[in-house]
């Protein structure tokens, strides 16, 4: 911060985040420490390359006004970002109840006995800040905020329907494994049961082997549906 007798002006340096045919702007901070009004004109060696808005204004007693300083894009880069460019700010005591309508250029001419506080500026490139890492899981260009109602959405029925489906898998598993479980213990049991009338055909007629070999045959057939099923 400067303080002089009039004005308390901030920053000290007139800073610009440089990047090539891009404007840039930094804002000063002008605080009236006196109960008078108090008038300011700001001049720079530079007038084609800024603007400056206001130029010229009043500071009401103990209030504060900001400037805003605006750097034209340029089209080439200075060594080493170095700028000589520079800004003053003169002040004076104004009358009671002046507007900015009412400044003069005779208000700030030190000729005319006029009393008037400079203030000397200087302008520093910086050069900008890279942009900051996106972070795991977020989208490019900001984060999915809470309040971000339709983002959250999508990623809430998302979830929703992969662990629906991880269910009814889980369930489709089982289901069939109890299936093919009870289609084994069927297909040893009627294994069982033929055997027996194996054992039983060779003891009896011709006639009971026929009826065995039919018989097979339509275990045969429920076995494979069974299996098939499974």
């Amino acid at each position: 911060m400067i303080t002089g007798e009039l004005l308390n002006i901030e920053p000290l340096e007139l800073q610009f985040s440089f990047e090539l045919k891009k404007q840039a702007s930094c804002s000063l901070q002008l605080s009236n420490k006196t109960e008078n009004y108090v008038a300011f004109k700001v001049k720079t060696t530079n007038p084609k390359k800024y603007c400056v808005r206001p130029n010229t204004g009043v500071v009401s007693p103990r209030s504060t006004c900001d400037v805003v300083v605006t750097m034209q894009a340029q089209k080439e880069a200075p060594a080493d970002l170095q700028c000589k460019d520079k800004f003053l700010l003169q002040s004076v005591i104004a009358p009671h109840g002046v507007t900015v309508k009412d400044i003069t250029p005779e208000m700030f001419s030190k000729e005319a006995g006029h009393v008037v506080e400079e203030c000397k500026l200087k302008v520093v490139y910086v050069s900008p800040q890279p942009p900051s890492p996106v972070p795991e899981g977020e989208e490019e260009g900001g984060s999915p905020r809470a309040d971000n109602g339709h983002l959250s959405g999508v990623e809430s029925l998302a979830a929703c329907d992969s662990q629906d489906r991880s269910t009814e898998a889980k369930a489709l598993i089982a289901k069939l494994t109890e299936e093919k479980k009870a289609a084994i213990q069927q297909n040893n049991k009627l294994r069982q049961e033929l055997e027996l009338l194996k054992r039983e055909a060779s003891k009896g007629k011709g006639g009971v082997s026929l009826m065995l070999v039919m018989l097979v045959g339509l275990i045969g057939i429920i076995l494979g549906y069974i299996l098939k099923k499974a």
